[in-house]
């Protein structure tokens, strides 16, 4: 049983000629003629693509690029100590960069539009969830390499791994001198890299192919040891910033709720909001009678209820109708005084509606517990609901107020059926007050 499962997850079967995988990673770290303009024109459209923000363009430029050759030329040169072949892939992956940056610099030098789109922004904060896509893309490329039924896995990991949009970004970056932007996109570029030619390592050990170079094991696993150092130099930043994008959309997420808790506020409205989770800020701008100090100590102290006890919230007046009594008839514009009117008239107007929406929502409370309890009580035919006060004797007390209930039934109800309708209506409706009546339909 064993055996036969792993069967399913064995590659041996299914490796190519190790002879016929050499030339084949081999061929693909030469840049010249075909794949450097082919480098080249897809450069110019991720370029294109990253300027007008589409994704659909991107995605093109990234299925025909020719980049990842010399990736996984490195990897596998280490793997089986082919240092000749390794120099050869660096000297290739370094003019492709070269070629590539010099491309996309150049295209958004001379490009009319320059503002940074979303596509662009997505390529400047790497963090470990992009080790992870570079990481598991690349070990699913170097296996379609070394495969003998390769499919169209490939173009999936050129998609996957994504390593065209960030030279493209990191070109913008130069051509308009934003050098975050360069870092940023040059570190994720780096990431995807190292990633791959890692994964390339790996695979091809684990496969075994052969090593192609006399060597000592004292120089092995001082090169194991350099890949390892280069691996974490590369990685740990990522995990910081990994850590800080998940706590910054949880912060995002928190002053959102916040600031929807918050939206109406003794007569004020929540016009906009600003959220800064890097700073941690929140900026609220109010509109309506101006906010006193005790009332924004009240807003600031609402923030606990949503984990932001660290954040700093800035409260501002954005429209203010708040009329001083005292000097009203002096010195208060007509304006003014019809600003404060049609506030007013507008939050009575809203609490209006608002009654309004609840009487409604009401009248159909009735319908809704018939369409609810009628698969349980097919016997029941109808429904009807009202609220009514319940006074006592004690005409000084204040009336409780009763849920009034009644059902028509085709037919009597046992003691234990009511029973069953009376818990469940007490859960419905979240009340034991309740008056249930049954009439029996005469047909």
């Amino acid at each position: 049983m064993i055996r036969k499962l792993l069967s399913y997850v064995s590659l041996q079967g299914e490796i190519e000629d190790y002879d016929v995988i050499h030339e084949s990673i081999k061929s693909g770290i030469v840049f010249k003629g075909t794949n450097l303009w082919i480098l080249v024109f897809a450069i110019i459209i991720a370029s294109v693509g990253l300027n007008v923000n589409s994704t659909a363009v991107i995605i093109g430029a990234m299925l025909i690029s020719p980049l990842m050759g010399p990736i996984n030329g490195m990897g596998y040169s280490i793997a089986i100590y082919d240092f000749s072949l390794f120099k050869q892939s660096i000297k290739n992956f370094f003019f492709a960069i070269l070629a590539s940056l010099t491309a996309s610099t150049i295209y958004f030098a001379i490009t009319p539009m320059s503002t940074a789109q979303s596509e662009l922004l997505a390529r400047t904060t790497p963090t470990i969830y992009d080790v992870l896509i570079a990481l598991f893309g690349g070990l699913a490329g170097i296996i379609a390499i070394s495969s003998k039924q390769k499919g169209n896995v490939i173009p999936g990991v050129a998609i996957a791994t994504a390593l065209m949009p960030p030279l493209c970004t990191a070109g913008y970056g130069l051509a308009t001198a934003q050098f975050t932007f360069f870092y940023g996109a040059f570190y994720l570029f780096t990431i995807n890299t190292v990633c791959i030619a890692i994964s390339s390592v790996a695979v091809s050990q684990f496969l075994k192919f052969p090593i192609r170079s006399n060597i000592t094991d004292g120089r092995k696993k001082r090169i194991n040891q350099l890949i390892s150092v280069v691996l974490a130099i590369t990685i740990l930043p990522s995990i910081y910033l990994g850590y800080k994008l998940v706590q910054d959309e949880k912060f995002n997420i928190n002053a959102t709720k916040y600031a929807e808790s918050i939206s109406i506020y003794k007569g004020n409205y929540l016009l906009r909001n600003k959220i800064n989770p890097t700073k941690k800020e929140i900026t609220l701008i109010y509109g309506g009678t101006s906010l006193v100090e005790e009332d924004k100590e009240m807003i600031i102290a609402r923030a606990k209820d949503f984990s932001l006890d660290k954040a700093t919230i800035n409260i501002q007046q954005g429209l203010s109708f708040e009329i001083d009594r005292t000097d009203r008839d002096k010195s208060q514009s007509e304006e003014n005084v019809l600003k404060q009117e049609i506030n007013r008239l507008s939050i009575t107007l809203k609490n209006q509606q608002l009654k309004e929406d609840s009487i409604k929502k009401k009248l159909t409370i009735g319908r809704q517990l018939l369409v609810e309890i009628k698969p349980l009580f097919p016997q029941i035919e109808g429904c009807s609901y009202s609220e009514a006060l319940l006074y006592a004797n004690d005409t000084v007390s204040t009336p409780d107020k009763v849920n009034m209930i009644t059902f028509s039934t085709e037919r009597e109800l046992s003691i234990k059926d009511r029973e069953r309708i009376e818990n469940w209506l007490t859960k419905r409706l979240g009340t034991n007050q309740l008056k249930i009546f049954y009439e029996k339909v005469h047909k």
